[in-house]
């Protein structure tokens, strides 16, 4: 027997901006999620998931399309699964995401708010990152055009990977996302391994030679190749690694990996060099922050200087305070925030990076900041507090789930005068919001916007002890 078709919706109404991007209508008593739409489009649809309390599927004819829609610029829009919100302005983007802000402190949170502030734009909405992730596949994935087309393709792809589909790689020609010479150095790799015949990866097999390509920019004109290979092949790694050097001789920085593992995380394995040096420099309002290989920094360089003012105008250090910071990461906001302190402690589960926000330290001889690893729940707590010092205040910048309940009733139990609570992910900063309810109001809400063309959006609130 086949398969059912698919249902259709007709003339279904796009209402409003949903969570993570979506855009909504209503059918029945259902809401029905669909990607790529704004509101006022009047769409049928194709539903590919049905739930008991809503349905979920993709766009198959406009009867109408929204006035809020733009053109988006980018070839590869709807197919690659990034900058999702192409087809909406700027200043519209910026509106949506005040909106996820307030509706999730208010939904959520449903604590005493103030005003919340006006969204910080990001003065680069395209070529903004400074870090870019591709995957070689020998799996290349097809467009419907393409398809349709008749005509042959090469199967083999540099690109990033379709969304749910972990074994097809979208071919990238153009990406809006990272200055250049990004997009040269992708396509010049490319064309060399293909008029090479330098294999591919093959991700269901786990054979093939060409595993994975990162590049790296910083703002003061450094660049970092790191070429990831699965296979000990040391004339085809000669070729490669020579082409780049010869044909991008401004790059400072050119790595490789081996790696044979099941995935591409390489943060234990051995990373190689090449050419140059180990790590590029980024530099922050006089700062400079050594970023190697396996090093996080925020990927829109421009915006987290902006994100990180918003924490020290709401930290409003005197030079007296011990300042707590906690998933301090590489230690940024803690070395920022140092020459307004009299003392900032860092801390962080992953061991290399609290190697790098040492180092960091070093590097701009400060000399007021101590940095410590492992699990958040379990280094920070009550002994800790007694060695190191009573927190004035604390600054916290937790991963997308947010902070651990045990982290939390152990700010309580503290009670600094402040805290600042940085966020990427709203929904689960209002989750905390409400549980430190029970001692602090919130006295400042600042959003962020660190990603253009995308949903995502960061959040600095200020908590003070009632």
């Amino acid at each position: 027997m086949g398969r059912k078709p698919h249902p259709i919706i007709e003339e279904l109404e796009i209402e409003k901006i949903a969570s993570e991007g979506k855009a909504l209508g209503y059918y029945k008593d259902k809401v029905v999620f669909v990607a790529g739409t704004a509101p006022g489009d009047i769409i049928d649809v194709r539903v590919h998931k049905k739930k008991k309390s809503f349905l979920e599927g993709s766009a198959i004819k406009f009867h109408r399309k929204s006035n809020l829609r733009i053109e988006p610029f980018c070839s590869h829009y709807g197919v690659c699964g990034g900058c999702k919100w192409q087809h909406l302005s700027y200043d519209d983007q910026l509106g949506f995401k005040s909106e996820q802000v307030k509706d999730a402190l208010e939904r959520i949170a449903k604590v005493d708010l103030p005003e919340i502030k006006a969204i910080l734009g990001s003065k680069n909405t395209t070529f903004y990152r400074n870090k870019m992730e591709y995957t070689f596949s020998n799996n290349r994935w097809l467009t419907t055009e393409e398809i349709e087309s008749g005509k042959e393709f090469e199967s083999d792809a540099l690109g990033f990977h379709i969304p749910k589909r972990f074994d097809k790689i979208v071919q990238i020609e153009k990406c809006y996302l990272q200055a250049d010479p990004s997009n040269a150095i992708r396509n010049s790799v490319d064309r060399f391994a293909k008029d090479n015949n330098i294999t591919y990866f093959n991700l269901i097999k786990q054979v093939g030679f060409l595993r994975n390509l990162i590049i790296r920019t910083s703002s003061t004109g450094q660049t970092m190749v790191i070429l990831q290979v699965a296979e000990d092949n040391e004339e085809w790694l000669s070729m490669m690694l020579n082409h780049i050097k010869e044909n991008f001789p401004e790059l400072t920085s050119l790595l490789y990996i081996l790696n044979q593992k099941g995935n591409e995380t390489f943060h234990d394995l051995d990373v190689n060099v090449f050419y140059g040096k180990d790590h590029i420099i980024e530099e922050m309002e006089g700062l400079q922050f050594k970023i190697g290989p396996k090093s996080f920094y925020q990927t829109n360089s421009d915006q987290a200087y902006e994100l990180y003012k918003v924490a020290r105008d709401f930290a409003n250090l005197k030079g007296e305070e011990t300042v707590y910071d906690l998933y301090t990461g590489t230690g940024t906001i803690a070395n920022f925030l140092a020459k307004s302190a009299k003392k900032v402690i860092g801390v962080e589960y992953v061991t290399e990076a609290i190697e790098d926000a040492k180092v960091n330290s070093k590097l701009n001889e400060i000399e007021n900041t101590e940095f410590f690893s492992g699990d958040m729940k379990d280094v920070f707590n009550d002994e800790f507090l007694v060695e190191h010092g009573k927190a004035d205040v604390i600054i916290t910048d937790p991963p997308r789930a947010g902070m651990h309940p045990d982290v939390i009733k152990t700010l309580l139990n503290i009670g600094a005068e402040k805290i600042v609570y940085v966020s990427c992910n709203p929904a689960t900063q209002a989750r905390d919001l409400a549980l430190l309810d029970e001692k602090y109001k919130v006295t400042k809400v600042q959003p962020v916007d660190m990603f253009p063309q995308t949903h995502h959006v960061e959040n600095v609130v200020l908590l003070e002890l009632k």
